[in-house]
């Protein structure tokens, strides 16, 4: 076990349901007094705020096979017609969104999720990405990812995303061990992943491969075969997300309380496994949870603490824009504001069918939550907040600042003593010991979650 092993001690006192801060607010906070006229008003101011870049997401829902652990908005195979409806409610979606924005802001990201993106015939896929590209100019190389089950393509889809302008894949791996799969209901790799791999660098696509910890029969022994089975490989980015355990949100993962699933320090044990295989390896941890190779553009804006994060997850300045998403449950990610389309498939596709846009809730931030969401987001991403930066960014005093987001020296003082975090005059930096309970470090911040009734998933 390496020196950054959390104490027992710790894990009782800080493991405790605290927000992701993927969004702020939370999206439980979203309410359904935001309409979608809101909506629409906020894409139209959304072209005078920064950043200017565009970013834009698809959700597609649809899986051969739900996976157990899943807590995303996901649903079982539909027939062929029932799909083509679905693009083509995409489709119809894009034409309602894109005329209300400026035709001169550049593409920056396109990001495909689910459920399982790769369900769709590659050549629905080209044709969503180009409504848009035809749409709209690119920055110098826009990233184009899509999120990939490889359980399910064989050597001519892999050669249909390169054709159709992908040039990220995410491989969403979760674990080698046949036995660990079997159990929460996943299908292993179609195809030997060293031979994706070196299929998709050919044709000049980065790798991301999405690894799942906490899970049934997982081990210390076996999830470090796994890592140096992806070490061994050298995806450019790697992430070893954290299984959240929301059966209040999705009722299949109750099977896996049955299966057996590891306490709180087996966990953290795990993560520490992977933590210090991919350090020794070269790889750069970039927030909580990923890890690059050090030619990453990401490596080097969290060196010089540039790092920023969407919906999309983390990314540069280059390539940080207003998130507009369409598709079922998508959420859009504005300046101001956040909007979430319907979770309810017909409900979508009834909507836009009518010329609607299927927004069903949403949050307009105030001034003073944009500020807190600035100061969450600098810290998550970075682990580290410059008061004096910070001041300068947003052109208000370190004093103004810290009164907006509640700052509470005590509560923080009791993380110093516990090693969590170091506070100078103008900085506050989250230790290697505390970057596992960072998002505790940021609900000090936090005032509109603080003693709330609401639910959020554990750090550990």
């Amino acid at each position: 076990m390496n020196q950054n092993h959390i104490p027992q001690t710790l894990i009782e006192k800080y493991n405790i349901p605290v927000p992701r801060y993927t969004s702020y607010p939370p999206a439980n906070y979203f309410t359904p007094e935001f309409t979608a006229a809101d909506y629409r008003e906020q894409i139209v101011a959304s072209n005078s705020q920064s950043p200017s870049l565009l970013s834009f997401y698809f959700h597609i829902p649809f899986c051969r096979r739900l996976c157990h652990y899943c807590g995303c908005n996901a649903y079982p195979m539909a027939s062929a017609e029932y799909i083509d409806r679905y693009i083509d409610c995409l489709h119809r979606e894009m034409d309602l969104v894109l005329p209300l924005l400026d035709r001169n802001r550049k593409i920056a990201q396109i990001h495909y999720g689910g459920g399982t993106p790769t369900i769709l015939p590659v050549k629905k896929l080209q044709e969503l990405n180009q409504h848009l590209l035809e749409y709209f100019p690119q920055i110098e190389q826009p990233e184009i990812a899509i999120e990939c089950h490889p359980g399910w393509l064989d050597e001519t889809y892999w050669q249909g995303l390169a054709d159709a302008g992908f040039n990220r894949v995410s491989l969403g791996i979760q674990d080698f061990q046949t036995e660990v799969l079997k159990c929460v209901n996943r299908k292993p790799s179609l195809l030997p992943v060293a031979d994706i791999v070196s299929l998709l660098r050919e044709r000049g696509i980065r790798i991301n491969m999405d690894f799942l910890y906490g899970l049934p029969l997982q081990t210390p022994a076996s999830f470090e075969d796994t890592i140096r089975k992806a070490i061994d490989i050298r995806p450019d980015r790697l992430v070893t997300f954290s299984y959240a355990h929301v059966p209040w949100v999705n009722k299949r993962q109750l099977i896996l309380e049955k299966a057996g699933l590891p306490n709180a320090s087996l966990k953290e044990e795990l993560f520490r496994t992977a933590q210090e295989l991919l350090l020794q390896a070269g790889y750069l941890q970039i927030g909580m949870d990923h890890f690059v190779c050090a030619h990453d553009e990401l490596a080097l804006a969290r060196q010089n603490h540039s790092l920023h994060r969407n919906f999309q997850g983390y990314c540069t300045r280059r390539t940080t824009g207003q998130v507009y998403a369409f598709g079922v449950t998508g959420i859009s990610q504005l300046s101001t504001a956040y909007a979430q389309n319907t979770k309810d498939l017909d409900a979508y596709l009834e909507a836009v069918t009518q010329g609607n846009l299927p927004v069903i809730k949403g949050y307009k931030l105030n001034e003073q939550e944009q500020i807190v969401r600035r100061v969450i987001d600098t810290l998550m991403c970075n682990n580290l907040i410059d008061w004096q930066e910070l001041s300068d960014e947003l052109q208000l005093s370190i004093e103004k600042i810290k009164y907006l987001c509640g700052y509470d020296a005590g509560q923080l003082e009791d993380m110093v003593r516990d090693g969590l975090v170091d506070l100078s005059e103008n900085r506050l930096e989250v230790t290697p010991l505390g970057k596992a309970f960072v998002r505790n470090v940021a609900s000090t911040f936090d005032q509109l979650t603080r003693n709330n009734p609401k639910s959020f998933s554990k750090p550990i």
